[in-house]
């Protein structure tokens, strides 16, 4: 089985339960997108509507990819940068891939899936660069390296897990061209 992407997909009801049972399976799993376990549906929802207003403004877009049964599997949002000197690359945001398809390759299809889309989709034409964070400490970095990212900088102890759990905000890259 194979995961299918959808760039932009129409936003109702079962995507959004779909992105929010995702992101509440990964960040209890361990996932660092943004919150600590134990995380629930209702407390993930407020960052979900920021996304989803993104959206509605035309500054962000998702990459959804679904796995046979047609349920939400893996996300990614692009959100384009505002500054005019900055239009040239994107930000990636809330990258998951569900913890019951892990280990199978598909994040690594995931990140090939947010390459081509921001090489070749549409409203994508003056992107040269895609750029990401990521949290210290959790080998993710690592991921990214594989999928081609560089990291270009570093802060450190930038995000508090906990207390006296300091991890570093890692910045990394993906020329396009």
């Amino acid at each position: 089985m194979t995961l299918t992407f959808e760039l932009d997909p129409a936003v109702d009801r079962a995507l959004r339960d779909g992105v929010i049972a995702l992101w509440a399976d990964v960040s209890n799993a361990g996932g660092a997108v943004g919150f600590v376990p134990p995380v629930t549906p209702e407390e993930i929802r407020p960052a979900l509507l920021k996304h989803l207003v993104g959206m509605a403004d035309g500054g962000t877009r998702l990459l959804v990819g679904r796995d046979g049964d047609g349920e939400v599997a893996a996300t990614a949002f692009y959100t384009t940068n505002g500054h005019p000197l900055m239009r040239h690359w994107v930000w990636l945001y809330t990258v998951m891939v569900h913890p019951k398809h892990q280990g199978k390759g598909y994040g690594l299809d995931l990140m090939a899936a947010v390459e081509e889309a921001a090489r070749t989709g549409e409203g994508f034409e003056h992107v040269e660069a895609i750029r990401l964070t990521c949290r210290g400490g959790t080998g993710v970095d690592a991921f990214y390296a594989r999928a081609g990212y560089k990291e270009v900088g570093r802060v450190p102890a930038a995000i508090r897990v906990a207390p006296g759990d300091d991890r570093d905000d890692i910045i990394m890259l993906l020329q396009l061209r």
